[in-house]
Formats: C-alpha cells, sequence, structure tokens
C-alpha cells in the first residue's frame, strides 16, 4: 500500500507541473491553453499575478514529490503534511477551473484515502 500512495501522490505532483508551465508559456496546449484569468475566468490575474500563481502550483508539485519521497521512507510527518498539502492543491484547483477540475477530484481521492486509512478503514501506508 505504501508503494501505491507514494506513486499516487507522486504522479499528482508532476501533475501539478501543468500549472506553472502554462502560466509561464513554457507550454500550452488546446486543453490548457495561455489564459490569465481564475475561477473560471471570473478574476483576472493579469500576466504577472498568473506568474505568481504558476510559482505556486510549482510549489506544491515540488511539495508533492518530497511528501512523496516521505511516504516512501515511512517518514512520521507524511500524512499531517500531505493533509494540509493536499488542502493548498485543493483551494489552487478550485482557482484553476475549468482546466483544473480532474485535480479536484484527485485531491478528494487522497483526502478520503488518508481519512479512510486514519479511521482503520484502509491499511495505512
Amino acid at each position: 500500500m505504501r508503494i501505491a500512495v507514494a506513486i499516487y501522490v507522486l504522479i499528482h505532483g508532476f501533475c501539478h507541473l501543468v500549472g506553472f508551465l502554462v502560466p509561464w508559456k513554457l507550454i500550452t496546449t488546446k486543453e490548457e491553453p495561455y489564459r490569465t484569468t481564475l475561477l473560471a475566468g471570473a478574476i483576472d490575474a493579469g500576466d504577472a499575478g498568473i506568474r505568481v500563481v504558476g510559482l505556486l502550483w510549482l510549489a506544491v508539485a515540488l511539495a508533492f514529490v518530497v511528501v512523496g519521497v516521505g511516504v516512501l521512507a515511512s517518514a512520521p510527518w507524511w500524512r499531517n503534511v500531505t493533509l494540509v498539502l493536499t488542502g493548498v492543491s485543493l483551494v489552487l484547483c478550485v482557482f484553476g477551473l475549468p482546466g483544473a477540475k480532474i485535480g479536484i477530484l484527485a485531491n478528494l481521492l487522497l483526502a478520503a484515502y488518508l481519512a479512510a486509512a486514519h479511521l482503520g478503514w484502509m491499511p495505512k501506508a
């Protein structure tokens, strides 16, 4: 279970890189075009603002990699850090709608696993 959770967390972190690469114009796709808006177009952050948001996506991506390594190493802190990080990721995904809608599901699944493992309903990683 530990390896499966670590892989999930690492992949989740890797997926956050899109939130950095697109605002910094390092990649664009028709599914994820460059835009300066947040909350499905409700807020226009401008070029500089969206780059700051991109840096937040990068920080969360790197943090998920650290957590993934923590899971593999059975570090005692990984569950608490993952719970907080999942909340931060969820907020970023909401601000990144509509493009980040799959991230909301990924965060909810991770939070559900953490809750179920804490309650003893699933094996702990």
